[in-house]
C-alpha cells in the first residue's frame, strides 16, 4: 500500500507539475504573440519614419539648392548696384565739375561787364550752385559710407 500511495503521489506531483507547465506555455504563447503583433507595428513605424527621413532629406537638398541660387542672384545684383552707383558717383562728379566751371565763367563775366550780360535765370543758376554743390558733396559722401560699411558687414 505504501508503493501505491507513493506512486499516486509521484504520478499526480508531475500531473501538477505539468499542469503548471501548460498554464505557463499558454501565458508564454500569449505574450510572444503581443511581441509579433508589436514587432509588425515597430516595421510600420520604422518604414514611415525612413520615408519621412528622406522626404526631409530631399527638402533639405532643395532648399540648399534655392538659398546657392538666391545667393548668386542677390550677389549679382549687388555688383550691379554697385557699379551704377559708381557710374552714379562719376556723373555726379562730372556734374559738380561742370557746375563749377559755370561758376567760374559767370564769375568772369560778371567781373567783366565788356562780355555780354548774362540773363536773370542764369544769374539765379550761378547763385544757387554752391548749394547744388554742397548737396551732390552730402550724397557722394553718403554713396561711400553705404560702400565702406557694405565692405565692413560682408
Amino acid at each position: 500500500m505504501l508503493g501505491l500511495s507513493m506512486g499516486l503521489f509521484i504520478e499526480s506531483a508531475v500531473a501538477v507539475l505539468m499542469a503548471l507547465t501548460l498554464g505557463y506555455c499558454v501565458i508564454l504563447n500569449r505574450r510572444l504573440a503581443r511581441l509579433h503583433a508589436d514587432r509588425e507595428a515597430l516595421k510600420l513605424m520604422v518604414g514611415d519614419l525612413i520615408a519621412a527621413t528622406t522626404l526631409a532629406n530631399q527638402a533639405i537638398k532643395e532648399l540648399k539648392s534655392t538659398a546657392v541660387e538666391a545667393d548668386i542672384t542677390l550677389s549679382s545684383r549687388l555688383e550691379e548696384a554697385e557699379r551704377f552707383g559708381i557710374e552714379l558717383a562719376n556723373h555726379v562728379n562730372a556734374g559738380a565739375a561742370m557746375m563749377q566751371r559755370i561758376v567760374r565763367l559767370t564769375n568772369v563775366a560778371r567781373q567783366h561787364p565788356v562780355l555780354a550780360p548774362v540773363p536773370a535765370a542764369d544769374q539765379e543758376d550761378a547763385l544757387n550752385a554752391p548749394k547744388q554743390n554742397n548737396k551732390v558733396r552730402a550724397a557722394l559722401e553718403q554713396l561711400s559710407t553705404r560702400v565702406s560699411n557694405r565692405g565692413v558687414a560682408a
